[in-house]
């Protein structure tokens, strides 16, 4: 700890040479020589050896405080207390691109690491970034959320979430020691949020809803029998191979998904699976593929405008649906082709892709032909057994399950298909 067991004085010199001038400051008997700092700045100096091996020298304007200092620092060394005072002079700008950046190289989700980033980057820098860390108190966090709610842009579910992101970044903050009130996010009261409104499809209204996509974007029908009789999340269906089925088993195996083009791992560790499926999925399947190859075909003037461009076709990863282009799929186009086909099938306009993959659930529950355990196991839920995960292909949800639910309730969907109207 000891630099001196005792305050510095800045302003005279403690080794004075014989020629010296003393000042006012001292006496007949104890005369003070004047050093260079003579009178500028605090006086009195606490000097000490932190516990990381740094010199500190923090000032006061009187003995008596930097004396008390010394004594304070003492005991707070002794007994492991010690807070380096550095900590959190940073800015919230400064922590945030911290943290994401450590996200990042731990190859946490990417999907999860992005929707902070746009949290951070969109409505949390902008209003608390310029902030001193160790400055924080409770009131910028109710501040926060008033600024968030009278955002246009920013709905109730929405500013809940922001909110989430920012209370993960001030925990990570307080993980990085910097001196933070405990109770900066508790008790922070939120905007009431309604339960998001669940559309409950039935088979028909599927059926509608394929025949409206095959009208908006025939190349996308499929993606609604992938979720409807296998459950399958956006990107999950987006990232689906040839490889990854088994076609004379009629199994699916569930082992990454896509996000922003490129491949990514699946939401859950439980959403890992191999999955038995409905002969009538895999019929879909097949006649996608045998329909729609991975370059859709061009004309004879557009094929030679390519050639004189230099135009070279994207590599082929396998995937089961493309663009036109022979790309991935981008959740942006798809989302924009959804929207148009939840429009033209008539459905509420709130219907989300997800509300599939209930569909999918709902329908083995209601078919009496499994289980609520072979269910949950087929839907994927998180709570189901955690010996999934060690396997590079996962066991079946439950040994010897066959999956006959989806062929007797789309039977006649191929029969009398349904047309948007006029």
């Amino acid at each position: 700890m000891s630099e001196s067991d005792a305050p510095f004085d800045r302003w005279h010199k403690k080794y004075p040479k014989s020629d010296g001038v003393p000042c006012k400051c001292g006496t007949k008997k104890n005369p003070l020589y004047p050093s260079s700092d003579h009178g500028r700045g605090q006086q009195w100096q606490a000097r000490y050896t932190d516990p990381n091996g740094k010199t500190r020298r923090p000032a006061f304007d009187t003995w008596q405080a930097a004396s008390d200092h010394l004594a304070e620092v003492r005991v707070q060394i002794r007994n492991g207390s010690w807070v380096d005072p550095d900590l959190g002079n940073e800015t919230v700008e400064f922590y945030a691109k911290e943290f994401l950046e450590r996200r990042r190289k731990k190859k946490k989700n990417e999907n999860t690491t992005d929707t902070y980033e746009t949290h951070i980057r969109a409505h949390i820098i902008p209003f608390l970034g310029k902030h001193i860390a160790k400055t924080l108190r409770r009131k910028h966090s109710m501040k926060l959320v008033d600024y968030l709610i009278e955002q246009p842009t920013v709905g109730g579910v929405y500013g809940v979430q922001i909110f989430k992101t920012w209370r993960i970044l001030v925990n990570y903050m307080i993980d990085e020691d910097v001196p933070l009130p405990a109770n900066i996010v508790s008790r922070i009261e939120l905007p009431e949020v309604g339960e998001r409104v669940k559309v409950s499809l039935s088979a028909e209204q599927v059926n509608r809803l394929a025949a409206a996509m095959r009208e908006v974007e025939p190349r996308f029908e499929v993606f609604v029998w992938i979720a409807a009789c296998a459950g399958l999340r956006e990107g999950e269906a987006i990232g689906l191979k040839k490889a990854s089925v088994e076609w004379s088993e009629r199994l699916l195996y569930i082992e990454e998904q896509r996000q922003g083009g490129k491949a990514a791992k699946l939401k859950t560790k439980a959403s890992a699976a191999t999955l038995p499926v409905d002969a009538f999925l895999i019929e879909k399947l097949k006649k996608h593929i045998e329909r729609f190859p991975q370059l859709a075909p061009v004309s004879r003037r557009a094929e030679g405008d390519r050639r004189r461009r230099g135009w070279i076709a994207p590599p082929d990863e396998g995937l089961i649906v493309t663009n036109r282009y022979g790309r991935p799929v981008s959740s942006r186009d798809f989302n924009e082709k959804w929207r148009a086909a939840v429009t033209l099938a008539g459905l509420p306009p709130e219907t989300r892709f997800h509300d599939l993959k209930h569909f999918y659930t709902s329908q083995l529950g209601a078919s009496g032909r499994h289980d609520p355990k072979t269910v949950q196991a087929l839907s994927r839920h998180a709570r189901f057994s955690e010996t999934w995960e060690t396997y590079a292909h996962p066991p079946r949800a439950v040994e010897s399950v066959t999956v006959t639910t989806f062929s007797g309730l789309f039977v006649q969907a191929d029969a009398h298909e349904w047309k948007a109207p006029a």
